[in-house]
């Protein structure tokens, strides 16, 4: 299927490895100019060059922090008239609500929540001047089952999907669609983190948790970042102009729900 965003440009956030990889790689597969971001210079530009080198787009790496406002800065720089965001933030840390300060949540909130929203107001109303506009917010399985250790993010993204339920509704008559992208488990290093953290609680070996989570998913293993970035870019493709608003789980069918 073509997805009709050759020549496109998007901003990706999170790109330089897991998730926002596969994301940005499945968009430059598909001929779309991305502009990358993550903290981490070496990591970004080596994964720059890879996408450029596997797909002949333009890829531009931009350093810095996109939950902050300089590193927001950055990537508008880049590329000032996205057709295309697709909003990603590593998720807060995993722990007891009880030990978490207001500065903890304030953290989650701006990363999980702020950050996302002041890309959509930063772009949005370009793209609907424009008459195209996709945007994906990569948030977590955990909108819809909360994860008792996670908290900090259950809080945070759901704010967000609560924002996005408006606005989208606000923006599809000029071809500008928001949707969530909602993460299962996917053999990521935020994956591997929770098992750690888990093995320091009980004296597990990390890799038991992991090999039993990965039994107990439906599909009988973790998802790849390749798969999901895809399904990422058929999000941003001229065939979703009817749908907004949407939360798209993903996760081997390991959520139980009828909805």
């Amino acid at each position: 299927m073509d997805l009709g965003i050759r020549g496109r440009s998007a901003i990706v956030c999170a790109a330089s490895k897991g998730l926002g990889k596969g994301c940005a790689t499945a968009l430059a597969e598909e001929g779309v100019n991305v502009v990358i971001t993550a903290r981490s210079e070496d990591v970004l530009e080596a994964t720059a060059k890879e996408i450029r080198d596997r797909t002949g787009v333009n890829v531009t790496p931009v350093a810095g922090d996109i939950t902050t406002e300089a590193g927001r800065r950055a990537a508008l720089a880049a590329c000032p008239d996205p057709d295309i965001l697709v909003n990603n933030a590593g998720g807060p840390p995993p722990g007891n609500f009880r030990d978490w300060t207001r500065d903890d949540w304030i953290k989650a909130l701006d990363a999980n929540m702020i950050t996302a929203i002041e890309l959509i107001k930063a772009t949005v109303d370009g793209m609907m001047d424009r008459g195209f506009g996709r945007i994906v917010n990569i948030t977590s399985q955990s909108v819809k089952q909360p994860i008792d250790i996670l908290g900090l993010s259950n809080g945070a993204r759901a704010g967000l999907h609560g924002f996005v339920a408006g606005v989208s509704r606000t923006t599809v008559h000029r071809n500008v669609t928001i949707n969530n992208l909602l993460p299962g488990p996917f053999d990521t290093d935020r994956l591997n983190s929770g098992f750690a953290f888990r093995a320091q609680k009980d004296g597990r070996p990390a890799a038991e948790h992991k090999a039993e989570a990965a039994a107990s998913n439906p599909s009988g293993r973790f998802g790849t970042a390749d798969e999901f970035g895809r399904v990422c870019a058929f999000m941003c493709s001229v065939h979703t102009g009817y749908m907004t608003g949407q939360n798209v789980l993903l996760d081997g069918g390991a959520y139980p729900g009828t909805f």
